[in-house]
């Protein structure tokens, strides 16, 4: 390409896509199954055995009277699997909740609820504090 400015010439050098780079990786893909449909169906992978300690707390500090299960102490898992476990756990206590700063918050004393899931889902919980 000329550039009437500088008076020289560009090399018409194609930029690599960065997926074909990827594709010369030996890195070994997942294989999907797939559905009736034909649509791929994503394996879910089992829960590791002792995946850490949790805490399981009942708080009533700062929220106005009203009782909140907390769960702390998540290392190594990430917001989309703490999203999920919160939505099962809410489900299952038939309450509401959210997912703050690292920690699950539940509406109500739901402590015996998340013992039981949390416990299912590989993780060590503990029921801590008064």
């Amino acid at each position: 390409m000329k550039d009437k400015k500088r008076g020289y010439t560009a090399p018409a050098a194609s930029i690599p896509s960065p997926f074909a780079i990827l594709g010369q990786l030996n890195v070994p893909a997942r294989a999907l199954a797939a559905d009736d449909a034909g649509q791929p169906v994503i394996p879910e992978d089992k829960p590791a055995a002792h995946r850490g300690r949790l805490d399981i707390v009942r708080n009533t500090a700062h929220r106005g009277g009203k009782t909140v299960t907390v769960i702390t102490g998540f290392v190594g898992a990430n917001a989309v699997e703490m999203e999920r476990l919160a939505k099962q756990l809410q489900k299952a206590c038939g309450a509401g909740g959210t997912v703050k700063a690292g920690r699950i918050e539940i509406q109500g004393d739901q402590r015996q609820t998340a013992l039981r899931i949390l416990g299912e889902a590989g993780f060590c919980p503990v029921l801590a504090g008064g």
